[in-house]
């Protein structure tokens, strides 16, 4: 058995290892065209602002341990063509300058998604960056040993982590956002507008419902970037306005797309075509509260993704469970997370849904250093199901409490399964009663009452 993987981050290197252990007979060749496999590309920007020491910092494992264990990892290998009919790969060794076909019993798409780079930003301008790989971050880091002001345009988890980054290393930051509101993606306004207010409070100038029409340049380097209402001047600029994902090869392959654009897949990561799978960024999952299929690439739905897709390409039986869409990201001082769906989500689903916010602190507000933090619960009419979560806190930390409400959505639990649930107190921790069990509460009114 010859299994082959396309891409040697999150979800390759976890079906490379699930594989081999699943079958250590079978030969295993990953094949990665940049110069990095197994590291964590979410910690990026957190190198850029200096809370971790540097990007080899982010290598969980290096090529050379990778082989030690019996895998043959390829450096600088892209795969160019997939023929799906002979079995066949082309692949470009960038090393060589040479083109080779490479064989496959079974073949694993793991290529993730390429950053979203508008006509304006497709520039030879020095100073212009994306962040998705760590040579990325490493020439960002570059730009910036003498920059004083820095514009990052898109205002999603990207775009607010590297805002806070720049200002940690001294850097004035505009961040531009096209839409209404920064966090915009997965966020209802009254969290939206609570971020926006942290990064106004440490001095980003945040311009939301800006659009970008270009960028200005001086000595072949970046100087400014043009919007509809003026010049805002630069010395760096990191466009993050979103992500696609990367589906060349598996059209090349035949394989079918789902409606989000990503590469439609079955619970155990195969594609349309036979012997052939899909796991990662680049492919889509089933949202377990909507029963639609999304495209929400993140980091533990990719390695959860490639361990499936490892076992069953190694002759097991494995299949993923599918997502509740939860994430987080700490913007200065605060902790910001949901799962689920939002009120607005909902309402464009035509689910008859209802929210309650409150707020309270994050453990007993008498105990020392107790914080605020602030929790939006959204649920159904009708059935009583939990449908969501938001969550900003001012210890960061305290925005975990996320986890509780996902889990739940995973059991496809009712709000009052949450307000039944045992959690734990201590003054240090929490209050005695939990502000998720307090919203819990609140909704369960609301929602006997509408």
């Amino acid at each position: 058995m010859r299994i082959v993987i396309v891409g040697g981050v999150a979800a390759g290197m976890s079906a490379a290892s699930r594989a081999q252990r699943f079958d250590p007979a079978a030969e295993i060749v990953v094949f990665e065209r940049g110069d990095y496999v197994s590291y964590g590309a979410c910690g990026l920007p957190y190198v850029l602002g200096g809370d971790v020491d540097d990007f080899g910092a982010l290598v969980a494992r290096t090529p050379g341990q990778m082989r030690a264990r019996g895998l043959s990892v390829r450096l600088r290998h892209e795969v160019t063509g997939v023929d799906a009919a002979a079995r066949t790969l082309t692949v470009h060794d960038r090393g060589a300058g040479r083109a080779v076909t490479e064989p496959y019993d079974r073949l694993l798409l793991a290529t993730g998604v390429s950053p979203t780079v508008p006509d304006w930003a497709s520039s030879d301008l020095a100073g212009v960056h994306v962040l998705r790989e760590i040579p990325d971050g490493q020439a960002i880091q570059a730009s910036l040993q003498d920059a004083k002001r820095a514009c990052i345009v898109g205002a999603g988890y990207i775009g607010l982590e590297l805002a806070e980054a720049m200002r940690a290393r001294g850097l004035s930051v505009v961040l531009l956002e096209k839409g209404p509101e920064v966090a915009g993606r997965g966020f209802d306004l009254p969290s939206q507008r609570r971020v926006r207010a942290e990064l106004e409070k440490n001095g980003v100038d945040v311009r939301c419902g800006t659009g970008v029409t270009g960028l200005t340049g001086k000595g072949g380097r970046v100087s400014g970037v043009q919007t509809e209402h003026g010049l805002v001047r630069a010395d760096v600029v990191v466009v993050a306005v979103g992500v696609r994902p990367n589906t060349g090869l598996a059209q090349a392959a035949g394989a079918r797309l789902g409606k989000t654009g990503a590469i439609a897949v079955d619970i155990r990561q195969r594609t349309s075509t036979e012997g052939v799978y899909a796991a990662g960024d680049n492919a889509e999952s089933v949202h377990r509260v909507t029963r639609r299929r999304v495209h929400i690439p993140l980091g533990l739905t990719a390695n959860r993704m490639g361990r499936v897709a490892g076992v069953n390409m190694a002759g097991g039986d494995a299949t993923f469970p599918g997502i509740v869409g939860t994430a987080i990201f700490k913007t200065f001082g605060l902790g910001v997370a949901r799962t689920g769906v939002t009120q607005a989500e909902a309402d464009g689903l035509g689910l008859q849904a209802i929210s309650v916010d409150v707020s309270s602190t994050d453990h007993a507000g008498y105990y020392a250093d107790a914080r605020p933090i602030q929790v939006r619960l959204t649920g159904e009419r009708g059935s009583g199901r939990l449908l969501g979560a938001q969550i900003v806190a001012e210890n960061h930390i305290s925005a975990k409490r996320i986890d509780v409400v996902a889990a739940l959505l995973h059991r496809r639990a009712s709000v009052q399964d949450l307000f039944d649930a045992d959690l734990a107190y201590a003054p240090p921790f929490s209050s005695v009663w939990d502000v998720l069990l307090v919203a819990a509460d609140r909704l369960n009114r609301e929602l006997r009452q509408g």
